[in-house]
C-alpha cells in the first residue's frame, strides 16, 4: 500500500512538472540564488558604512586590507550570480560568454559602488533633516526601513540599467518584504530622498522622482490602469515628480502623463491623475469629520463590495 501511494504521488508530481514546462518553458540551466544575492546586500553595506553592520572594524573605519578583500569577495560573488542569471535570461547562452559578460557586468557595478555610496549619504542626510525625532545620523544608518529600502534601490537600479536579469527584482523584493516599502529597480530617483516611516510606499518601474523629494507612508506611485498587463511592457506609466516635491501620507499620484512640478505639495489620502504645476498645494476638499457622541443614534452603514 505504501509502495502504491508512492508512486501515485511521484506521477502526480511528474505531471506538475509538465505543466511547469507548458508554463515557464524550458528549464533553465542556471538560476541566480536568491540567497546569495541577499548576502551580497549585507557584504556592501559592511563595504560601504564598515563597524556598523559588522564587528569587523570601529564605526565608520576600515583598513586597506579589509576594503581590498571586501571589494574582492563582492566582485566574485556577484560575477557567479550575473552569469547565472544571464543564463536564466537566455538559456542559449554559453557559460563562457556568459562568464565573459558576467565579468565585465561586476565590473562596471563595482565601478559605480562609491557613487552609489555618495548618493546615499545625501539620503542619510535628508532623513536626518526631514525628522525631528532622529537624534543622530548613525540612528538613521542603522535603523530606518526607509534608508534601507533606498540603500538596497540604489544597487538594484543599477543592475537594471546594466539589464541584468531578475537580480534587481531579487534585491528590492527582498528589502519590500523587510520594510513594507515596493521601489521596483527601474525607478529614477535623484539624490535627497526622504522616505519617513515608510510602510505601505510603492514606487512603480517608470516613476522619475527628481532631488530633494519627501514621501510618506502609504504613499503610491503608481499606474493609472493595470488592465492591459503585459501590454504596458515598456511603456511609461508611472509618474513623474519634480524636484523638492512633498507628497503625505496615504496619497496616490497615478499615471505616465501626469507631472507634478517643482516644490509642489500634495496633501495625505489625496488622489491624484493629473499634471500639477510647479509650487501648488493639492489639498481634499470639503472633508467632513463627523462625530457621534455616546448616546446619539447613528445612521445605518451601508456597504458595497
Amino acid at each position: 500500500m505504501q509502495e502504491d501511494a508512492l508512486n501515485r504521488r511521484i506521477a502526480a508530481f511528474g505531471r506538475g512538472y509538465e505543466a511547469e514546462a507548458a508554463l515557464f518553458g524550458e528549464p533553465k540551466k542556471r538560476f541566480p540564488s536568491r540567497s546569495a544575492c541577499i548576502s551580497l546586500l549585507g557584504d556592501i553595506r559592511s563595504l560601504m558604512f564598515p563597524g556598523y553592520f559588522d564587528n569587523d572594524s570601529a564605526a565608520g573605519t576600515s583598513s586597506e586590507l579589509l576594503i581590498g578583500e571586501r571589494l574582492l569577495h563582492i566582485e566574485r560573488v556577484l560575477r557567479c550570480q550575473i552569469r547565472d542569471a544571464l543564463i536564466f535570461g537566455d538559456g542559449s547562452l554559453a557559460l563562457e560568454l556568459a562568464y565573459e559578460r558576467a565579468t565585465n557586468l561586476a565590473s562596471t557595478f563595482m565601478d559605480e559602488l562609491a557613487t552609489v555610496q555618495a548618493l546615499l549619504l545625501t539620503d542619510i542626510q535628508a532623513l536626518f533633516d526631514g525628522d525631528p525625532a532622529a537624534r543622530s545620523y548613525e540612528e538613521v544608518l542603522v535603523s530606518y526601513p526607509g534608508l534601507y529600502a533606498i540603500f538596497v534601490y540604489r544597487l538594484a537600479h543599477v543592475l537594471y540599467e546594466l539589464d541584468v536579469p531578475l537580480i534587481p527584482r531579487l534585491m528590492t523584493e527582498h528589502a519590500h518584504s523587510k520594510t513594507g516599502i515596493d521601489i521596483n529597480p527601474g525607478a529614477q530617483i535623484g539624490e535627497y530622498f526622504f522616505i519617513d516611516h515608510g510602510t505601505g510606499v510603492v514606487i512603480g518601474e517608470t516613476t522619475v522622482i527628481g532631488d530633494h523629494v519627501k514621501i510618506y507612508q502609504g504613499v503610491t506611485l503608481g499606474a493609472l490602469s493595470t488592465q492591459k498587463g503585459q501590454g504596458l511592457s515598456g511603456v511609461r506609466r508611472h509618474p513623474t515628480l519634480g524636484d523638492y516635491v512633498t507628497v503625505y501620507s496615504n496619497a496616490s499620484i497615478l499615471g505616465g502623463e501626469t507631472h507634478i512640478g517643482a516644490g509642489s505639495v500634495v496633501s495625505g489620502s489625496a488622489f491624484v491623475c493629473e499634471s500639477v504645476p510647479e509650487h501648488a498645494r493639492v489639498k481634499l476638499k470639503d472633508q467632513e469629520i463627523i462625530v457621534h457622541h455616546p448616546g446619539e443614534p447613528e445612521p445605518a452603514w451601508n456597504y458595497v463590495i
